[in-house]
């Protein structure tokens, strides 16, 4: 018997959006690896078991929990603009989060396809844009793998693709989940609550050499190394369980100087580390050539230079014609060209913006067009 997943709807051809329990044969099936559970045609699907997406609707009070409560998206209006959604265009959010720019998206009459590792997040957005379940879908998975999602669902091709690399207001505000120090919690940081590796895990596991690796190459932690033998020596008299303790520890090699805590680029470089962030990222951006139709968009929100260092590597080796070296007698056409840019450079928040919201001031948008092959 086939189940109906918040309005998802694969594509058979171009255009066309069907309720997941249109698909033929209507099989149940786990999809080994990406977290999703839904139908697939006869012979279809995989094995291996997989947490069911974020299926409880009501697990979030809507009159309640307003969007902006959840999690204010960064550069809204900017982000709309520069997707440009129409009714009958499809786009993935590959990180839907509270479901902001999602709904921005759906308003203008368009179809979304919602990933989050979080089945949290999903939970929320789901009940968010409950009244959009015709053109919207909400699925469990890392935006690394969107090529292999989309593929199982049977869609054929995208008009836009948003990823928002930020981590929302409500996993930083939830000391269970570890990702920050205001309040003590678990020393945890994993997007998705499935996942195998924590902090703690790496803290307490990992050499001296090799956390100072992950706090410098991550974090870009000038103190890194003297961090990394503090906390080998703390860890050998009680394990490093929550967020105060670590906190606590780079603290004592860093004292506290400024608004900004010591412990932030050490914190930034463990959650890198443990959602495996910048591969996840090439690994997306390898795949958006595939997806995106001609004239389609890629949207990117990075919030530290790592991040966008890598967002402005791809798009400028894939929107150059030619390429060129010293030995070449002349340029040759560029294998990788598939882009145009629609700014030479990345957009910030306005002044105002920033204010409303202070989380928002390191964010860069960057935007690429897909050209006609």
């Amino acid at each position: 018997m086939t189940q109906q997943l918040g309005g998802l709807a694969p594509a058979s051809g171009p255009g066309r959006f069907f309720h997941l329990a249109h698909l033929p044969g209507g099989q149940q099936t786990t999809v080994k690896g990406l977290g999703w559970r839904g139908c697939a045609p006869e012979g279809g699907g995989g094995g291996g078991e997989g947490p069911l997406m974020g299926d409880d609707p009501t697990r979030f009070d809507r009159s309640r929990t307003s969007g902006e409560e959840y999690h204010k998206s960064v550069l809204l209006e900017e982000v709309t603009h520069c997707l440009e959604p129409q009714e009958g265009k499809l786009y993935l959010d590959g990180t839907l989060g509270g479901g902001g720019h999602a709904e921005q998206l759906l308003r203008a009459g368009a179809k979304v396809i919602g990933l989050d590792q979080d089945p949290a997040a999903l939970s929320f957005a789901r009940a968010r844009l409950g009244e959009y379940e015709e053109n919207f879908g909400a699925i469990q998975g890392n935006f690394r793998s969107f090529g292999e999602i989309l593929d199982t669902i049977g869609i054929r091709g995208l008009d836009g693709i948003l990823l928002d690399l930020g981590v929302s207001s409500r996993q930083l505000e939830n000391p269970e989940r570890g990702f920050a120090f205001g309040s003590d919690g678990p020393l945890d940081m994993r997007m998705n609550p499935e996942a195998d590796i924590t902090a703690e895990d790496i803290v307490n596991s990992q050499d001296e050499e090799e956390l100072a690796r992950i706090f410098y190459q991550y974090g870009e932690e000038k103190a890194s190394r003297r961090i990394a033998k503090a906390i080998v020596e703390a860890r050998e008299k009680e394990t490093i369980c929550t967020t105060g303790q670590l906190a606590g520890v780079v603290e004592r090699v860093r004292p506290r100087k400024g608004r900004i805590h010591p412990a932030t680029r050490v914190f930034q470089a463990l959650r890198i580390a443990v959602n495996d962030e910048l591969r996840s990222l090439e690994a997306a951006l390898s795949e958006v050539p595939r997806w995106l139709r001609p004239g389609g968009r890629i949207v990117v929100i990075s919030f530290h230079s790592l991040e966008d260092r890598i967002v402005k590597t791809f798009f400028k080796r894939c929107s150059k014609p030619y390429i060129d070296r010293p030995e070449w007698p002349e340029p040759r056409p560029n294998p990788d060209y598939c882009f145009k840019l629609v700014m030479q450079k990345g957009l910030s928040p306005s002044p105002e913006e920033i204010k409303l919201n202070p989380r928002a001031r390191s964010a860069r948008l960057r935007v690429a067009e897909r050209i006609a092959e």
